[in-house]
């Protein structure tokens, strides 16, 4: 048992591989075909999987964000996808309906949130805006007592199938940049049009462009406070990017238990090509970076749970190296495979596509190094 986990932490892994072998490992490449999970993503609630921090009150069993990153890892083994789409509704979503919505919108919302009935996307990158997320152009304006929203959103995981959308919009001057940034809970209809985007990878996520036009809300869809977005924002960056190292580790583990299990069978020169010492040596190095890496994921869910003020920069790191690690895994377990692994018919092909967005979502890894260096020389003076 990793030293930073208890006996529950253990149970929620136990449960979440169970479920992972029985309904996500079968259905993995169907989501990478591009279905939307939403079934499993029910089943998930049911179970207290998808939000495992949220309280009972709220139809959670009242964990922790270790417990997410458990769950997170596990998914990501066989479909980064879904563990995309559980860490954005899990981690994102519920966070800030249980600390900074409204009661009403709280009261509405949150319990079937938690249990996968209703998808809310998170709605801040923008066509001119994705690692600059403060100069958006997205609008708000109060006409009487109506918010009244328009602008467009780009690269929304979810935005196709979501129930609602959580849309960060400008409230003030645009020269005041996050100091006037509001985040509003709206609900799907006739004022949202939205729009499939092919990507690469992390397919059956739904991703989307999503247009608001002349979308009205009261003053009870507002979270986190008018002009307050900054410090929901802020806060949701931490706790997903350390989710997301979490997945650039779940996915390096498939992919190496992919490539162990092929090198086992494969046959060449009179033996099984595991034999060989260049092949181990390549599963040896991701090995032990995957031993490196679960050491800082889980370190930054110990200080998240633990309020600790290193979390910003741990929850950093895991991101940086959680994704790095993702990358070079796959590929090293594509190079070890060699043409199987590089066709359709190999995981492996599967997961290097989606391991390459781990790099670029929830902040590119060059703006997770410019955090890194800030926060690094923090603590260091």
């Amino acid at each position: 048992m990793f030293p930073h986990f208890e006996e529950v932490h253990m149970l929620v892994k136990k449960t979440v591989r169970e479920f992972v072998e029985r309904r996500v490992e079968p259905n993995a490449r169907r989501i990478d075909q591009g279905w939307y999970p939403r079934e499993l993503l029910r089943e998930m609630g049911a179970l207290g999987l998808l939000a495992p921090h949220a309280p009972p009150e709220y139809g959670g069993p009242g964990l922790d964000f270790r417990s997410m990153v458990l769950v997170v890892e596990e998914v990501a083994k066989s479909s980064p996808a879904l563990a995309t789409v559980t860490e954005v509704q899990g981690v994102m979503i519920v966070h800030n309906l249980m600390h900074y919505a409204a009661p009403e919108a709280r009261e509405r919302w949150l319990q079937p949130a938690v249990r996968g009935e209703k998808i809310i996307a998170f709605a801040l990158s923008e066509p001119c805006c994705g690692s600059d997320a403060f100069s958006l152009e997205t609008k708000a304006e109060k006409i009487g007592g109506t918010w009244v929203i328009n602008g467009t959103k780009l690269w929304i995981t979810s935005g196709m199938y979501a129930d609602a959308f959580l849309v960060a919009a400008r409230t003030g001057s645009p020269e005041e940049k996050h100091k006037t940034v509001t985040l509003f809970l709206v609900e799907r209809g006739k004022c949202v049009e939205v729009t499939p985007v092919a990507v690469m990878g992390m397919r059956g996520t739904g991703t989307a462009e999503v247009k608001f036009r002349d979308c009205e809300v009261g003053d009870d869809a507002v979270v986190g406070g008018v002009n307050g977005a900054f410090k929901v924002v802020l806060d949701d960056l931490n706790n997903g990017r350390m989710c997301v190292g979490a997945i650039g580790l779940g996915i390096a583990q498939g992919a190496i238990r992919e490539a162990l299990s092929y090198t086992k069978k494969r046959r060449a020169f009179g033996t099984t090509i595991i034999n060989f010492q260049a092949v181990q040596h390549h599963l040896a190095s991701i090995a032990a970076r995957i031993e490196a890496v679960r050491g800082v994921v889980y370190t930054a869910a110990y200080f998240r749970d633990k309020g600790s003020e290193l979390f910003p920069l741990y929850a950093q790191v895991a991101k940086y190296l959680g994704s790095r690690l993702a990358v070079d895994a796959a590929r090293t377990a594509m190079q070890v495979m060699g043409g199987y692994g590089y066709s359709t018919d190999s995981k492996v092909e599967m997961l290097y596509r989606d391991a390459k967005a781990t790099e670029i979502y929830e902040g590119a890894n060059e703006i997770i190094l410019n955090t890194i260096f800030r926060l690094f020389e923090k603590h260091e003076t």
